[in-house]
């Protein structure tokens, strides 16, 4: 006989869990953008997009087969096809993209949208209605970015700005539209799949986009590409994804208003960039409505 107390130490357990493997899902997501910074001084950026699909495509294939995990069913195909568009083509192409011309620490500012987009989407996929307040949070979050974009404007670059806003739009709905069928599909599967669903398309660019000569390619950008590829893009998605289906999606998802710290803290460590106050100032007031939004999103 299960005792009364069985249940809700079982679900405590599994959001402490939840939050545990969110946060380190997080903490790994923190170091993409330092990690592709270093990668494209060096990479052309639409051979770093491939390449780190194709290896943690060729590593999701082969851990689905391990496992023996069932194919996803024809219902889900659309849904993995959103994911693969978000979060393996578009984030990484447009961010890759947008840093060369901004540095790391200038586009991790953007990063503060991210749960702020993943909401939004959430709540158009989700059907729900959120509360008029849900929207005010929501403007002046981006009110806060395109501000600082603007007063950036003359340091920074107009075209880096507006591949960032596109890269975190798409990884928002990547995100969404991922937590949505991981309820179903299982948590890290959903990467796997929309991965392993990619490399076709991805595998032959690789040779296609491959550079002349690779004696020009120093030690930092292969280093960058291969965290990008094994951290970034798969054992981060495993971490994250298994984080929201144990403690739940609008819980464990605010871990993300993290992400801009530990990023900073990376630029300024690792690369040595300039992180200014405006950036510190701007990335706490877009968590302060991101927390607001999130509050009234149900």
């Amino acid at each position: 006989m299960i005792s009364s107390k069985t249940i809700p130490d079982k679900l405590t357990a599994n959001s402490n869990s939840g939050w545990i493997n969110g946060s380190i899902g997080v903490l790994i997501f923190s170091g993409s953008m330092p990690a592709t910074r270093v990668a494209v001084l060096d990479l052309n950026p639409f051979f770093l997009t491939v390449t780190r699909a194709t290896i943690a495509g060729l590593l999701s294939l082969c851990v689905l087969l391990i496992f023996k995990e069932k194919r996803p069913a024809k219902k889900h195909i659309f849904p993995l096809v959103i994911v693969a568009i978000g979060c393996v083509i578009g984030f990484p192409l447009l961010s890759a993209l947008a840093l060369q011309y901004v540095t790391s620490a200038h586009s991790i500012v953007f990063l503060g949208m991210l749960p702020l987009t993943t909401a939004i989407f959430g709540v158009l996929r989700g059907g729900a209605r959120p509360k008029p307040a849900f929207w005010i949070f929501s403007i002046l979050g981006s009110l806060f970015v395109i501000g600082f974009a603007i007063v950036q404007g003359l340091a920074a670059s107009p075209v880096g700005d507006i591949l960032m806003l596109l890269s975190i739009i798409l990884c928002g709905l990547g995100y969404a539209e991922g937590a949505k069928l991981s309820k179903t599909l299982g948590g890290w599967q959903v990467i796997s799949w929309a991965l392993v669903l990619s490399l076709p398309f991805m595998a032959p660019m690789v040779f296609f986009l491959l550079p002349s000569s690779l004696a020009t390619i120093g030690t930092p950008a292969w280093i960058g590409l291969a965290y990008v590829s094994v951290f970034s893009m798969l054992i981060g998605f495993v971490f994250w994804y298994r984080g929201l289906a144990q403690g739940g999606i609008a819980a464990v998802g605010q871990l993300q208003l993290l992400q801009p710290f530990f990023g900073l803290a990376l630029a300024a460590t690792l690369l040595h960039e300039k992180v200014s106050i405006g950036m510190i100032g701007v990335t706490v007031g877009v968590i302060l409505c991101v927390a607001g939004s999130k509050k009234f999103a149900k």
